[in-house]
């Protein structure tokens, strides 16, 4: 009786059903697909792909609702205070919904080619972006710690699910022994926090640290940003905490890496922005010093070590990795103006312009190598895209401008976000990292460089011709079409892009 009379009496709370429909989207999407594909025989050729592709379509649709709600309402916090309804994490959203959906395209035909047509991956793929909305929104620890493993587990599974090459399943073990450490020093860094707060929401953390700092517990809480900083560091693949990346990116399947360097990076760094300045603003003045260093050394590890490289999805892993440098450099920027609001910070801008447009970049790339590396993924070093001009003159061209993009030449989208978050350094007077950050994308050229001389002006050599040749099917084709023109309309004109940035 007593246990019946406290479920009558127990109260929740209030949950907006429609603030929380993108996640509810991609939740039923995901049900939906794992459901019906086991009750069902194989689907038509394409269906699971444009069924994912539909949801992420839909769940995007109810993100741009809810950006024009948060216009006429503002900001709110959901469920008992524990997610942010904001334009930084509608437009994380909108990023996530762009990568399932071109992960989608580009997934369907490599599934078939390798022989493991199925739903599983496509499921994954929602899910995982389910849980990095969960992470770029939350308003608790606790919470984000939730969304960051759902994001987690699922990107494990994915990077070992080619079952039939020893490098994926040797990938997805080596990120999940890693990801299980990062994850143990976030969820140490919490309980730190906690200790010294008294609590994991963001908002009470904020004023009872307003309230009073205890001087005996700053070391504890000092220590528990430091653990923080670490877990969330691993995630975005900054240096010296990279070390999964370029074996991960290169034994995955082709397009689980694109969804890695996409998704996966954008919720690691909208979660990073949530604990840095909406959690932990008192602290900037401690933390900010250690987010300058790694920006640096991951800027100027990432670029340089990956000009060494052969093999291009290792490239693009180093590359990825000094991309994160450049966002770390919004970060370091945003940190200057601190919080708890998000709101009118130039780096908080920069950083989610570059993680849209870096998503978009990365799908594309990646997509061009989904192509190239043909069955098993066995081309995908220099060699592979040896002759690529004269086999394939629409592909290269293509390739040709993500390149540039990436290496941010001007009139691309890659050039538009670069400057934003060096201009957000100079805004803020962190010119030396502004300098190191132009240096840095300089020798990054390179390896971009290094890529159109094996496409346009590499000889052929003996036995080329007898090499499985490069097919672009409609829907890879597409996701590649879309990112091209994303990159060259922004390139163009990205005044409303920028007009629109939070």
């Amino acid at each position: 009786m007593g246990a019946l009379f406290a479920a009558d009496t127990l109260q929740g709370p209030k949950v907006a059903w429609f603030s929380l429909s993108p996640m509810l989207v991609l939740l039923a999407g995901a049900l939906v697909l794992l459901l019906a594909a086991s009750l069902t025989p194989a689907w038509p050729k394409r269906g699971y792909a444009l069924f994912t592709a539909a949801v992420a379509l839909a769940a995007g649709v109810m993100e741009v609702l809810l950006w024009y709600r948060i216009d006429h309402e503002g900001p709110a916090t959901l469920v008992g205070d524990a997610i942010h309804l904001d334009k930084v994490g509608v437009w994380i959203g909108i990023t996530l919904c762009v990568a399932v959906l071109m992960t989608a395209l580009v997934t369907d035909e490599y599934l078939r080619r390798e022989g493991l047509d199925g739903p599983e991956l496509y499921v994954l793929y929602m899910l995982a972006a389910l849980g990095g909305m969960v992470m770029s929104s939350a308003n608790d620890l606790i919470v984000l710690f939730l969304g960051l493993e759902i994001l987690s587990l699922a990107l494990y599974v994915m990077a070992a699910s080619h079952r039939k090459r020893i490098e994926s399943q040797e990938s997805g073990i080596k990120y999940f022994v890693l990801g299980g450490f990062s994850s143990a020093f976030f969820l140490y860094g919490v309980a730190l926090v906690y200790g010294g707060s008294g609590s994991t929401n963001f908002t009470k953390i904020v004023a009872g640290f307003d309230a009073n700092i205890d001087p005996s517990n700053e070391a504890l809480v000092l220590a528990g940003i430091a653990l923080l900083l670490v877990g969330l560091s691993f995630k975005v693949a900054a240096v010296p905490f990279h070390f999964w990346t370029p074996d991960v990116y290169q034994g995955a399947p082709t397009p689980v890496t694109a969804f890695m360097a996409s998704a996966g990076k954008a919720a690691a760094f909208g979660a990073m922005l949530r604990v840095l300045l909406q959690a932990l603003p008192q602290w900037r003045d401690d933390y900010r010093p250690a987010v300058w260093f790694i920006a640096v050394v991951t800027l100027v590890g990432g670029s340089v070590m990956a000009v060494v490289q052969t093999n291009v999805k290792r490239m693009l892993a180093f590359s990825s990795i000094s991309h994160a440098g450049f966002i770390l450099v919004g970060v370091e920027a945003a940190a200057h103006v601190g919080g708890p609001s998000l709101d009118d910070n130039t780096g908080v801008s920069s950083v989610l312009l570059y993680l849209l447009v870096y998503a978009v970049l990365v799908m594309g790339t990646f997509g061009v190598i989904t192509a190239v590396g043909r069955t098993g993924d066995a081309d995908t070093g220099l060699s592979g895209f040896r002759g690529l001009g004269k086999q394939k003159p629409a592909l290269a061209l293509g390739m040709t401008v993500l390149l540039l993009a990436q290496a941010g030449v001007p009139l691309t989208s890659g050039f538009v976000a670069k400057f934003a978050v060096i201009g957000a350094a100079v805004e803020v007077h962190s010119y030396a990292i502004a300098l190191i950050a132009m240096v840095s994308a300089v020798i990054a050229a390179y390896l971009y460089l290094r890529i159109m001389i094996s496409m346009w002006i590499a000889e052929p050599e003996a036995g080329d011709d007898a090499r499985e040749p490069v097919r672009v099917p409609l829907l890879l084709g597409i996701a590649i079409g879309l990112s091209v023109a994303f990159t060259l309309v922004i390139g163009f004109f990205p005044g409303r892009l920028i007009d629109i940035t939070p």
